[in-house]
């Protein structure tokens, strides 16, 4: 058996499985059938129901993982969307709102994603508790968010939080102090997949733990999760029998991701009469988003097409700003109806991300994952809709904390918007150097965060520190060499600045 699994994957990293006999894809899944037996029978009583769940969802994704080949989309067959399927947000928001916007606000629940760990900017724990506004996280924004909302409009408008087996309990611990606020909180948790050995592809967890040695062995598996988990769950029937209609899905690091009145209207009193299961929110690439998952118009349908799709001959024409003009912000809007009848048809089909990972002691995995846009395609109906850029304020590094911690945006009851003081309603480009990748790093740095608002691009590299009350303008370059460091000034006003070497300030 192991040297059919060698012959296999050594096949599928050189031509994919196409010129391999069933026989042996067989072989693979039945002994990844055992090995899923040998972990559920680790499990205890009160585990074992949803353990089983999760290991039959992993396996129908693998099975679909051997049987598939090649790329997932024939290039050929890609074309632009109709005009009519990406609408302008400027003509949804021109219909104006209805007088009964609270009962509109009442139909819709609010779900962020939360499965996400602070590590790539150092920090330990769910990103969500990252600070990143006057003392305030990720999920304190978005809870004064709701909360304004429900007080505003005297409604019920529930949060949602998809947490992973990494964020549930931290996150659970903290809910705690939102007891008071006028918000329903709900989690639920999105499934635990074994990572798979590339060598074997076999399942590298041996039981269900997933502490000491086993910490390693588990993945959850992309947000794409979220229609099966939140289905398990029980959630989706609770809203439904409560007259929910709508869910509102995004990134909880994004943002600018609120509730928007405009969107929910047309939703649900669409012009035409007939409702959109699934609303993608696009927006117009620049040159930092060119990797950013587009929309296309594929077999009829609109498709999410992902950079890890495209054949690589076209990696470059996918990255093109004038033939794929916009990218998906992850901010969707989508029937609950719709979802608990896909679900139960098994009818929601996503493309299959294949991640690799090394693994501390340097094995070398694979995690199958899905994303959650991807199935736009299995909705009737779907529509994308062009939200300006204000829309996708994503936090994933340091630099992007250095911009929503700035006077170039004001926090008005948990919502950031661009400050009327500047004068062009782009956001500057920072490009902050390794020694600021941690946030404690970051923070230490900068006596107090600079005055931005008249700044086009900012790159900082090495050892720079900032004193207090700094404001940078225009173009400003910060190259500390190694070995130097850099202190500027308190009260320092750079313009059009190259400061380089230990510190010499020359004009740009």
């Amino acid at each position: 058996m192991s040297r059919f699994v060698q012959d296999l994957s050594k096949a599928m990293s050189q031509d994919g499985a196409s010129q391999f006999q069933e026989v042996i894809l067989q072989e693979l899944e039945l002994s990844v059938k055992k090995e899923l037996e040998k972990i559920l029978t680790t499990a205890t009583s009160h585990e074992f129901e949803h353990t089983k769940k999760d290991l039959d969802g992993f396996r129908k994704l693998y099975h679909r993982f051997l049987q598939e080949k090649g790329p997932s989309v024939d290039w050929g067959k890609i074309q632009r969307p109709p005009e009519d399927s990406i609408q302008p947000y400027e003509k949804i928001k021109a219909r104006g709102l209805p007088d009964n916007i609270s009962s509109v606000l009442n139909k819709l629940v609010v779900v962020k994603l939360n499965g996400g760990l602070g590590t790539s900017m150092g920090c330990k724990g769910p990103k969500s508790l990252i600070g990143v506004r006057n003392e305030n996280t990720f999920l304190d924004l978005t809870v004064q968010q709701i909360e304004h909302l429900n007080k505003t409009y005297n409604t019920d408008v529930p949060l949602v939080l998809m947490n992973s087996f990494n964020t549930d309990e931290d996150t659970k611990k903290i809910l705690q102090k939102y007891n008071h606020c006028r918000v329903k909180i709900y989690t639920f948790n999105q499934s635990r997949y074994p990572r798979i050995n590339k060598e074997s592809l076999l399942p590298v967890a041996k039981d269900v733990s997933y502490s000491g040695e086993s910490t390693e062995a588990w993945y959850p598996p992309g947000h794409g999760d979220i229609y099966a988990s939140f289905y398990n769950s029980g959630l989706l029937d609770t809203f439904l029998e409560e007259g929910k209609e709508y869910i509102f899905v995004s990134n909880i690091d994004n943002l600018g991701a609120t509730v928007d009145l405009y969107i929910l209207n047309h939703l649900m009193n669409p012009p035409n009469g007939k409702r959109c299961e699934f609303v993608m929110e696009v927006t117009n690439k620049t040159r930092a988003d060119v990797k950013g998952g587009t929309l296309t118009q594929y077999e009829g349908k609109l498709r999410l097409v992902e950079i890890a799709q495209v054949p690589k001959a076209h990696v470059d024409e996918f990255k093109s700003v004038s033939k794929f003009k916009i990218f998906n912000t992850n901010n969707l809007w989508i029937s609950l109806a719709a979802v608990k009848r896909l679900q139960e048809q098994n009818a929601i089909d996503m493309e299959i991300i294949v991640n690799p990972k090394t693994l501390d002691g340097g094995l070398n995995v694979i995690q199958l994952e899905t994303a959650v846009g991807a199935a736009i395609k299995s909705f009737e109906n779907s529509l994308g809709i062009n939200v300006p850029r204000s829309r996708f304020l994503p936090v994933k590094t340091t630099s992007d904390l250095l911009l929503v911690m700035s006077n170039l945006y004001s926090l008005n009851a948990g919502s950031l918007t661009m400050s009327e003081k500047r004068e062009f309603p782009t956001v500057p480009l920072v490009k902050l150097g390794s020694s600021f990748t941690k946030v404690q790093d970051y923070l230490r740095r900068f006596e107090s965060i600079p005055d931005m608002l008249e700044l086009d691009h900012l790159t900082v590299s090495g050892d720079v520190t900032f004193g207090k009350n700094v404001s940078l303008k225009g173009t400003v370059i910060i190259i500390a060499n190694h070995g130097d460091r850099i202190d500027i000034p308190p009260g320092a006003v750079l313009e059009n600045k190259i400061v380089s070497g230990n510190l010499r300030i020359l004009d740009h």
